[in-house]
């Protein structure tokens, strides 16, 4: 299994250098760059894509712009070359992009252009609201479903299975954003009640709480947020683990241990969770990656939490690529890492697997 992890660590580096080398291209091509996002700011304080949007490009070569940034017609061309050498534009994209991930082995993530602050400071300054977001829904998400989708098998076409499935599709169905605007005006002072804080992961007071009062503030924070992002999990996992174990209690083991005389929940939690459980492991990395990425934007956004899903919205729209790259290639490598921990996970549920005798 050693040599199996190690070759997987090592794939991270290709895979790892393919996201960047693609997105790197890609970014190439997007009109809006720093310097027009500074121009524009500059001009007038607006932004830079209502610049290209309404076809500035026309009249700045009217005026005898010849530096090719929309809205810098006003400026002069000492000053624009000043700006392509700050964030390092005077050189070819090959060169940048070699410097770049030079860099980055030396993890040398830059700074920020807009913020005054390194990339890495940044990352760990939002870091601990995407865990608690990412964390606590993985969490809450496997210790409610899989007890629920083991009762639903065990139950299967009876009222509590039928009404279950019923609620969990609905909940589903539901969008992330609109149930969390719900539990805002429901229980953050909306127009019903005032039980949970509108915004932020801690108190002003945090520093003067006691160890159980900071315990308590925490959670009392991040309660709807979680709630919020762990809604449309649900329904998935729950499934997918009835599917799981309804397929293993019709097989043959199963038949031959309950005629052997070993109790219903020997026979369930010894033989058919182990083998049942494989696939619902399976589902872990995509669980964690969608909650701790694809939903903390949104999530984010309507609580006013700032972590990582926030900062990478606001520096793709300002166009700071060096927090845009750093968070990609933090991401990537978040995803990358969680996927060697499932298979990790495949072989401590059940030791009978072997991924190098399969590679082999």
């Amino acid at each position: 299994m050693g040599a199996y992890v190690l070759r997987r660590l090592l794939l991270i580096i290709p895979t790892l250098f393919g996201i960047m080398v693609v997105n790197f291209v890609l970014t190439q091509f997007v009109p809006g760059g720093p310097i027009e996002q500074v121009i524009a700011q500059l001009e007038g304080g607006g932004d830079v894509f209502q610049g290209i949007a309404g076809g500035g490009g026309d009249a700045g070569n009217l005026d005898g712009d010849t530096t090719g940034y929309v809205g810098a017609r006003g400026l002069p061309p000492e000053f624009i070359a000043e700006l392509e050498a700050e964030f390092g534009f005077d050189k070819p994209p090959l060169e940048r992009f070699v410097s770049m991930m030079w860099n980055y082995l030396r993890l040398d993530f830059g700074e920020s252009y807009f913020r005054s602050i390194g990339v890495i400071d940044l990352v760990i300054e939002k870091l601990p609201v995407s865990i608690s977001l990412g964390l606590w829904s993985t969490l809450i998400a496997y210790i409610v479903s899989i007890p629920l989708g083991i009762r639903k098998a065990m139950h299967d076409g009876s009222r509590f299975d039928t009404w279950t499935s019923a609620l969990i599709i609905v909940a589903y169905a539901i969008p992330g954003f609109l149930f969390a605007i719900l539990l805002l005006v429901l229980f953050a002072g909306g127009s019903y009640f005032q039980i949970f804080p509108l915004r932020g992961l801690t108190s002003d007071n945090w520093d003067q709480l006691s160890l159980l009062g900071k315990i308590a503030d925490y959670f009392w924070h991040i309660a709807l947020p979680v709630i919020a992002s762990t809604i449309s999990a649900f329904a998935t996992l729950t499934l997918l683990t009835k599917n799981s174990f309804l397929d293993e209690i019709k097989k043959q083991y199963v038949m031959t241990a309950r005629a052997k005389g070993l109790k219903e929940s020997r026979v369930l939690y010894g033989h058919v969770f182990r083998n049942a459980m494989l696939i619902v492991i399976a589902g872990f990395p995509s669980v964690f990656i969608g909650v701790f990425f694809g939903g903390s934007l949104i999530i984010e956004t309507i609580f006013s939490l700032d972590g990582l899903g926030r900062l990478g919205f606001e520096a793709a729209v300002a166009r700071d690529y060096p927090v845009i790259f750093g968070t990609l290639f933090f991401f990537g490598l978040i995803g990358l890492v969680v996927g060697i921990l499932s298979d990790l996970m495949y072989v401590l549920v059940d030791p009978r697997i072997d991924f190098e005798s399969r590679e082999g």
